[in-house]
């Protein structure tokens, strides 16, 4: 069994949304590196919107949320960010075009939540620019991921379909270093799925590489919390970030930061004790 001690920083990325003068909705997000080894540190993380923007020791990202104009309405808050910030920004998009217009303008990070199979071009841009990839699992398009939602051992065939979609990404030249992977909680996946999931992070630990997860407020929620707003999910939120540090994963994305924080400080320090108890041996 792998030695449970963290070796590498545990990452939150908290989310913050902000609207362009041309109507846009953007989440911008700070990943920021909140435990090391056991060891609790006071890291910063994302505070203010984009017209009093202060980010530090972590990742801004972008969503682009609209479906027309993309390129046009992504620019000027790329130059704007990448004129008052110094840490490397990401942009959540599938299409090539949309990732071509942020990477010129200082971002580093893809993040696809098709795990680059819906733009073909993607894939190739991602290799001539050096940049690091986000794949997440789905299935199927927006409209019809929920008929696809359809597993025998969901955590097994996660890690399976990602398993190819890595390999698809290092066949375009990607370098697997610069790949992080996400099992997509939530998208193709009911709520029993995606508990399951969560319940079984551990085989994806078979790919290699740095897990990314993103259970905050979301719907499957609701199966233990029964009927909540959104925005009254975070004590559920805290159980499911809880348990998937425990199991290994190396990014957690979250909208509650400062809460969320403490309770991965706490979640990564039981963890990187878990090797000395005579009852883990």
């Amino acid at each position: 069994m792998r030695d449970p001690r963290r070796t590498e920083p545990m990452y939150v990325e908290g989310l913050e949304r902000v609207r362009t003068k041309l109507g846009t909705c953007f989440s911008i997000r700070s990943m920021a590196e909140v435990a090391h080894a056991g060891q609790n540190h006071r890291y910063p993380v994302f505070i203010g919107r984009l017209d009093n923007l202060r980010i530090a020791n972590g990742a801004a990202r972008l969503d682009d949320c609209g479906n027309t104009g993309l390129r046009r309405r992504i620019e000027p808050v790329f130059e704007r960010l990448a004129g008052r910030i110094r840490i490397p920004l990401s942009i959540d998009t599938y299409k090539a075009e949309v990732a071509e217009a942020a990477l010129d303008r200082g971002a580093l990070i893809v993040n696809d939540i098709s795990a680059l199979r819906y733009d073909s071009g993607l894939a190739s841009l991602v290799a001539q620019r050096g940049a690091a990839v986000v794949l997440m699992h789905n299935r199927g398009r927006s409209r019809e991921m929920y008929r696809e939602a359809g597993y025998v051992d969901v955590a097994r065939e996660v890690a399976g379909e990602l398993r190819e979609r890595l390999a698809f990404a290092e066949a375009a030249g990607i370098e697997r270093e610069r790949i992080l992977v996400d099992p997509g909680i939530g998208f193709a996946k009911r709520a029993e799925h995606s508990l399951a999931l969560l319940a079984g992070l551990r085989e994806l630990e078979t790919l290699g590489r740095p897990v990314l997860v993103g259970p905050s407020r979301k719907s499957f929620l609701k199966a233990a919390l029964g009927e909540r707003n959104a925005d009254q999910r975070d004590w559920g939120t805290a159980a499911a970030v809880t348990t998937v540090v425990l199991l290994g994963a190396h990014v957690v994305r979250v909208h509650a930061v400062a809460e969320m924080v403490d309770v991965v400080r706490t979640a990564d320090a039981i963890r990187s004790h878990a090797g000395d108890s005579p009852h883990a041996r």
